[in-house]
């Protein structure tokens, strides 16, 4: 259930129209909003007051265009590095989902450019929903989850029923992809997908719900074809899972094979052509 939402705003990008959208689903639009926009440290007092009113400003144009009812949001403007402050925020209100804007800059380009999305996807342990500044943001009716067989996964399979189960029509359609198919007929493989031994029991979880959904199996790397696979059904949502997979005495160090485009979720975050909604586990 999200019931807490951190929702960081810069004054570009659809941030703050993936969250208008996202409260008409019936199990968000009670959740409480915290808007953040963070002023980094400036050089002369002048100019920080400056960076402040502007500040001030975001936050004013962002909670007017949410139009929330005002005992359901609260704002919050702080000095610090933005990457650093979100993280504390988020902590500090206990936040079920994180909502923030993201270039889709490309591995070591990220690094480069300092991007703010991509630091707190890597040290975050709450739930990420990212939305690039080149993404039409639509109303969500489909939602696809990409399944494996982590603990991650099922957990970003429960949170999409939580969303979907009260939209009218609303479908999760589960995707599974496999390197090969060892010597399986290809279309038999995906028309019996529901049987499939990873699928299977997810299905009959998504079907004890009540809610509408689709098996699909795919053959290839998995990043490229579950991006390819979100474009051709025309998706409105990816929801993928992204294991937390260091140790908590090492936090404070960046995960560089992430930074540096290896992982799957890495990969979905850049080249997806939807919003992409990251749900994490932490490793004991």
């Amino acid at each position: 259930m999200i019931g807490n939402i951190l929702l960081a705003v810069s004054g570009l990008g659809h941030a703050e129209e993936m969250l208008k959208t996202l409260r008409e689903l019936p199990s968000i639009e009670r959740a409480k909003v915290t808007v953040l926009h963070v002023v980094p440290p400036q050089s002369t007092a002048d100019s920080m007051t400056a960076k402040w009113e502007e500040g001030g400003k975001i936050l004013a144009n962002a909670i007017q265009t949410l139009a929330l009812n005002p005992t359901q949001v609260s704002s919050v403007l702080r000095q610090g590095d933005p990457k650093d402050v979100v993280c504390q925020v988020a902590e500090e209100i206990d936040a079920d989902l994180i909502i923030m804007g993201s270039r889709g800059l490309k591995r070591l380009q990220s690094i480069l450019s300092n991007s703010v999305s991509q630091y707190v996807f890597q040290l975050s342990s709450r739930p990420m929903l990212l939305v690039k500044d080149d993404i039409y943001v639509k109303r969500i009716n489909r939602v696809m989850v990409a399944i494996d067989k982590s603990d991650a996964s099922k957990q970003c399979l429960n949170l999409a029923i939580s969303l979907v189960r009260d939209i009218k029509g609303g479908e999760i359609i589960l995707a599974h992809v496999v390197s090969d198919l060892r010597g399986e007929d290809k279309e038999a493989s995906q028309r019996n997908a529901e049987l499939h031994p990873v699928l299977a029991p997810l299905v009959a979880e998504v079907k004890k719900q009540g809610v509408k959904s689709r098996s699909i199996i795919s053959v290839g790397k998995a990043g490229e074809e579950i991006c390819q696979l979100a474009k051709d059904l025309n998706v409105d949502l990816l929801m993928i899972g992204s294991p937390d997979r260091r140790p908590s005495i090492a936090k404070s160090f960046v995960d560089l094979d992430r930074l540096l485009g290896s992982s799957l979720s890495d990969y979905v975050r850049i080249n997806a052509s939807c919003p992409v909604l990251l749900a994490r586990t932490i490793a004991a």
